[in-house]
Formats: C-alpha cells, sequence, structure tokens
C-alpha cells in the first residue's frame, strides 16, 4: 500500500486502491467511471438523476449529453449500473428458493429497477421449487401477441422444471393487475397443465417492492 503524505489530498481512485470506498461521495464515484477530473460532471448528472431511483432511469444519451461525457465513459456508466443490477438479484452461490411473493420480488425487483418498458419472465423452478433459470419472455406491451405459452414454456420443457412462476413489471409502478393479466394468466395455466408443468404464481412488480400476486388475489 502506498504510504500516505502527511498534508496530500489522495484523489477517488487511489481511496478506491486503497480500500476506503466508503469515503468517496456519489459524485466522486461516478467522477472516476467518467474520468478523473469528472466530478463535477457527475454532480450535473446526479442532479438531473438523483439516487437512489433517479439514477437506474439513465440512459446513453443522457449521459453523453453531459459536457466532456463521451461513449467511452457512458458505457462503463450503464455497465457498472448494470452489473450491480445483477449482482444484487443472487444473495449467494446456491440456487434461490421461490415460496413467496415476496422471494420472487426479491430476486427480480432488482433487475426491473428503473426500467421504463414492460419485461415478461418466466421463473423456472424444480420439485423443491429452486430455481433453475429465468427466461426473458418478451419486453414491450403485456399483451397476448408477445407472450406466447409457446415461448414462456419452451426453456421450462427443456430443463424439465417441475413449475414456473410468471413475472412482469408494471412500469408505471402501479402493480393492480389489468383485465388483459388477468386472461393472459388463465391461458397461461391451462396451457401448464396440458404441458405438466404448474403455473405457481403470476407476480407483478410495482415500484418500491410494491407487487401483486394473482394467485393471493384468486385471479388465477
Amino acid at each position: 500500500m502506498t504510504p500516505r503524505l502527511p498534508g496530500r489530498v489522495e484523489s477517488p481512485r487511489e481511496l478506491l486502491l486503497s480500500g476506503r470506498p466508503e469515503s468517496l461521495s456519489d459524485a466522486a464515484l461516478i467522477g472516476v467511471l467518467i474520468g478523473e477530473s469528472g466530478s463535477d460532471r457527475a454532480g450535473a448528472l446526479l442532479r438531473n438523476h438523483p439516487i437512489p431511483d433517479g439514477l437506474w432511469r439513465v440512459s446513453a444519451p443522457d449521459l453523453t449529453r453531459i459536457e466532456g461525457v463521451g461513449p467511452a465513459g457512458a458505457a462503463r456508466v450503464l455497465a457498472c449500473l448494470e452489473m450491480s443490477r445483477r449482482a444484487s438479484s443472487w444473495r449467494c452461490s446456491r440456487r434461490p428458493t421461490i415460496s413467496t411473493p415476496e422471494d420472487v420480488v426479491d430476486l427480480c425487483a432488482p433487475q426491473l429497477r428503473g426500467v421504463d418498458r414492460e419485461h415478461f419472465w418466466a421463473l423456472a423452478l424444480n420439485t423443491k421449487n429452486q430455481l433453475i433459470c429465468m427466461v426473458e419472455v418478451s419486453v414491450g406491451s403485456l399483451n397476448a401477441s408477445i407472450v406466447h405459452p409457446r415461448e414462456l414454456f419452451k426453456q421450462a420443457v427443456r430443463e424439465s422444471a417441475a413449475s414456473v412462476v410468471i413475472v412482469h413489471n408494471h412500469p408505471s409502478g402501479d402493480p393492480t393487475p389489468s383485465g388483459a393479466d388477468i386472461q393472459l394468466t388463465r391461458r397461461l395455466v391451462k396451457a401448464g397443465d396440458v404441458l405438466g408443468i404448474e403455473v405457481l404464481d403470476h407476480v407483478i412488480i410495482g415500484d418500491g417492492g410494491e407487487h401483486a400476486s394473482l394467485r393471493d388475489l384468486s385471479l388465477m
């Protein structure tokens, strides 16, 4: 470790490399990503996209509009945000067990945070309700033409899944099921019955951990 000189101010990069990231401000951390002298530009970014939720919604154009931030710096910030989403969704190396709607939210909400379109997923589970894989079925408006049973169950059949849990988000933040959500769920339950793969639940995720379980609402 490099010795600290009296009166010398250490740079953000030096603080990170010496194992003291907690001493850096949010702006300083982002400044490391967009350039050593980028703390002022990072401050402008955070004013327009305040933490915690605003930064998750930042896009490449938002970043490159900031003076001095080019495509390389924007890509580093976006890559960092995506890695943090993925890391926060897996608590340990063991397969997560999905027993409640809250388990679904804990697993999926970090990856859905800040997205501006509906993402529709299927969680394929084994006989112990442990996650085998997470399959993204569609991105966009939720309707029968986009979410087809064939696409949803294809990977589950391939992995010999015992059951699936359906998950999607409402970018509006309100997880209340729509009429289309209910109709589609019932259609998928029937398809699962034919294939011998039980649809355990359909969980809709809103903002701040708010969610709705169609199983709990007796809408399946």
